[in-house]
């Protein structure tokens, strides 16, 4: 575990080349400011960013560019692929296979959108359409999900224009309880099958106007930026060559080795989960190996409030930097820790399958 390279994302963003505000080089200062390695970009059914040579390392912060895939039913974010997906009369699952096909991968984008509403009697109207991925399970199901995403999610859950305001006044304080619990569960139930790699995103657009030159968004990326990463954990470091670099990022995220992590509580290099089993088997976080006598260990950065869950409920907790815990069965263990009640880690799970095994 110690030989992984830390890498923490902003991922799931646009900018000008499709329906953001910001363009590339203002996204990259924004996140080079809030102390991001690398963005995940996803402008919508386009590559252009790559097309005109942005994809790779600008004064420290990777540029990885992906596509948001956006039919009208549902998004996927695709990444490594060599050029836009065509989504006109193709089903989901034909969507998440063209991706896999083409040598990239795919993620659901807020899949499990319900739409929101404002219940006011002047806005008493429908203001997000539900648009999650309707094709989760199956052989053509995507590669992973995005688990949580933070500003679809929030304006959601926003029922009058007072909790949208008070939202962007405060959007730290907003997410300090961490992904919809929907969410969790939903995600618990499918890991349950099957692996199912998650990340979590901004959706950011930093809607707004341009005033002397700069961006004015009520929902800034300087600010967004600053809430949630996805933490990558590679196989090897970061060194400023594009296609080395791109595929150390892919390869993570294909493997689920990575921490869902909010800078705004606290940094997550050196996050670390892990399953040992008594054969000396190692199976990483997001691995995958049968299920037999194994000791699931937890290494954070810094003490927190953690909690080990398999399939969504707690099995230990302790309030410590550190916890090694016996797994007591088969099942998708996963690690939350929070501090002073504010969520600061979401780990993607170890999965211990079939019948329990002797090792």
């Amino acid at each position: 575990m110690d030989a992984l390279h830390d890498v923490s994302c902003v991922a799931h963003v646009h900018t000008t080349y499709s329906d953001g505000s910001a363009t590339v080089p203002e996204l990259l200062a924004a996140a080079r400011e809030a102390g991001a390695r690398a963005v995940l970009l996803t402008d919508h059914d386009t590559l252009g960013a790559r097309r005109d040579g942005w994809e790779g390392t600008h004064d420290g912060v990777l540029l990885v560019v992906g596509t948001e895939v956006s039919p009208r039913g549902g998004h996927l974010l695709a990444f490594g692929v060599p050029e836009e997906i065509p989504h006109a009369g193709r089903s989901a699952p034909q969507l998440a296979a063209a991706v896999r096909q083409a040598g990239g991968v795919g993620f659901a984008a807020h899949p499990f959108s319900r739409g929101g509403h404002m219940l006011v009697p002047a806005l008493a109207r429908r203001v997000i359409l539900p648009h999650g991925w309707p094709g989760l399970e199956g052989p053509d199901a995507p590669d992973g999900i995005e688990l949580w995403s933070v500003t679809t999610d929030a304006a959601e859950a926003w029922r009058t224009p007072r909790e949208a305001l008070r939202w962007m006044r405060d959007p730290q304080a907003a997410t300090a309880a961490g992904p919809p619990a929907h969410h969790l569960r939903a995600w618990d139930a499918l890991s349950a099958r099957r692996r199912v790699p998650a990340i979590g995103g901004l959706d950011g657009h930093a809607h707004g106007v341009r005033v002397g030159g700069r961006v004015r968004s009520p929902v800034s990326h300087e600010a967004t930026f600053r809430l949630l990463r996805t933490h990558l954990l590679t196989a090897r470091p970061l060194t400023g060559e594009t296609a080395a670099d791109c595929a150390a990022v892919l390869d993570a995220l294909r493997e689920g080795s990575a921490w869902l992590a909010c800078p705004c509580v606290a940094p997550a290099d050196g996050a670390r989960f892990w399953a040992e089993r008594d054969d000396g088997r190692i199976v990483p976080m997001g691995g995958e190996a049968p299920a037999g006598p194994a000791v699931l260990r937890v290494r954070l950065p810094g003490s927190a409030d953690v909690r080990v869950l398999r399939g969504g409920r707690p099995v230990a907790a302790a309030s410590a930097a550190s916890l090694d815990v016996r797994a007591d069965g088969p099942g998708a263990y996963r690690v939350e820790a929070r501090i002073a009640g504010r969520l600061w880690l979401l780990s993607n799970p170890v999965h211990l399958r079939g019948q329990w095994a002797d090792a």
